[in-house]
């Protein structure tokens, strides 16, 4: 526990701050300028749904800024500590992720690889200030003078200016011809019924490294703008998220996950073109294997805290349209249980099944045996959760993919990018949908 209260301290910690809604005039503007605001803080978190409408968004930007309280703790009780945490702040907003070695604590297992990014394996923190922004209003929640801090917002440039730096020098942890062979023996283990999917992924990374990160966001989300995209600061660690990916959301007593699985690249040129690349992941036995069997999983781990009867696939097989690819979604949901609690959620659901695979437990042996580094952040998940009465956490939270992770105090990058291996696998194909989920990332650091 750092930087606040203990937990065991009896009561609840009330919420003082204010909440004052001010005029947006020119939001595109105004997203830009809450950006380069949040550059004054060592810790934030902003979230951007990139004006998506999938789902009726519940803002399109959501931003915590300045700590107040935090927890940081490594797997082992990580989880029954967050419990305790948001059990005393529950009339604050929260903050912070979970880092995908999470799975040591929900899982009993141990990781051997090295993490050079440096995120903790769980952090959380009550912002001093938040800020809601929707397309004609901006809301301050705040213990201060609210009107100042947006008069502030409105003074930073609406521009993201970019700095020069030296060429970033991308290298692999796999050459093709290794990522080949190794594709090739998860597909032996397949073959051996020691599992049936498999998410496996390789890193790209660079050292030294010199970025501006705040340019590195916007350009990123620019290029490939995804509707569960964050910008996430810990100190001299940041994540530039552009993932199109839900984890796991509740709203009420009511549970949905949205996983991803099958993946084609768009055409932007030849719309014909286009819509048969979309048509293939319909027509794909290997993308629609994938698939239904995360959605299995997803529908096996709901069930553990859900009541009898209630986890239901809402879609099955969605196709949806994103700037770079054409993505498979299938959306999960179902009643929770009464009385369960958030560290029971995230034992029976976390890490999400689309990037460990099925059944969870053996694919993730294999992923630490295959993979050549540790994932940290990547494939964990960043969100919020929200105010309420006592008992009450609803949140929502993204998987963290397609995203750049970078320690400015040494001057590590890295990113990461798997696919699915099943039967039907072919190994150059796998390794050339690592390529195209790479693309932008790529794309944005030459």
């Amino acid at each position: 526990m750092t930087g606040g209260t203990n937990p065991s301290i009896a009561g609840k910690i009330p919420a003082l701050r204010k909440s004052i809604s001010f005029p947006v005039d020119h939001f595109a503007d105004f997203r830009i300028q809450m950006l380069n605001w949040l550059n004054r803080f060592n810790i934030f978190c902003f979230l951007d749904n990139r004006e998506y409408a999938f789902d009726p968004p519940a803002f399109e930007c959501l931003a915590g800024a300045g700590v107040k309280h935090s927890l940081e703790a490594p797997a082992g009780r990580a989880l029954d500590e967050l419990d305790d945490f948001t059990a005393l702040h529950s009339t604050e907003w929260i903050f912070g992720h979970l880092s995908y070695d999470l799975k040591n604590e929900t899982a009993q297992m141990q990781s051997e690889h090295k993490d050079l990014t440096g995120f903790p394996e769980l952090f959380f923190f009550i912002p001093e200030i938040v800020l809601q922004l929707d397309k004609q209003t901006v809301r301050i929640e705040t213990d201060s003078d609210a009107m100042a801090i947006y008069q502030g917002i409105l003074q930073c440039p609406a521009t993201i200016v970019h700095q020069e730096t030296e060429p970033v020098n991308i290298r692999n942890r796999f050459t093709r011809e290794a990522y080949i062979d190794t594709v090739s023996k998860l597909k032996a283990h397949i073959l051996r019924g020691d599992c049936y999917e498999v998410n496996f992924c390789q890193e790209f990374y660079a050292t030294p490294a010199e970025i501006d990160p705040f340019s590195v966001f916007h350009r990123l989300t620019a290029l490939s703008p995804n509707p569960f995209s964050a910008f996430y600061r810990i100190g001299e660690r940041f994540c530039c998220c552009a993932s199109p990916e839900r984890f796991l959301a509740k709203k009420g007593n009511r549970l949905f996950s949205q996983p991803i699985k099958g993946t084609s690249k768009r055409n932007l040129v030849d719309e014909k073109a286009d819509e048969s690349a979309r048509q293939y992941l319909l027509n794909s036995t290997k993308e629609k294997s994938e698939n239904v069997m995360v959605v299995d999983l997803v529908r096996n781990d709901l069930s553990r805290v859900c009541e009898p009867g209630t986890v239901k696939v809402d879609e099955l097989f969605g196709l949806y349209r994103f700037p770079q690819v054409h993505q498979m979604i299938s959306t999960v949901s179902g009643k929770l249980a009464p009385g369960r609690s958030l560290s029971e959620i995230l034992h029976a659901t976390f890490p999400m099944g689309s990037m460990t695979g099925a059944p969870k437990i053996r694919v993730m042996q294999l992923i630490e045996r295959y993979e050549r580094t540790k994932r940290g952040l990547f494939s964990g998940a960043i969100g919020y959760i929200r105010p309420g009465n006592e008992g009450s956490f609803d949140f929502d939270f993204n998987v963290i993919i397609r995203s750049i992770l970078y320690n400015a105090a040494d001057q590590y990058l890295s990113f990461e990018t798997g696919s699915a291996i099943t039967f039907y696998s072919d190994p150059e194909q796998e390794y050339e949908e690592c390529l195209l989920k790479a693309a932008a990332m790529l794309e944005i650091l030459r």
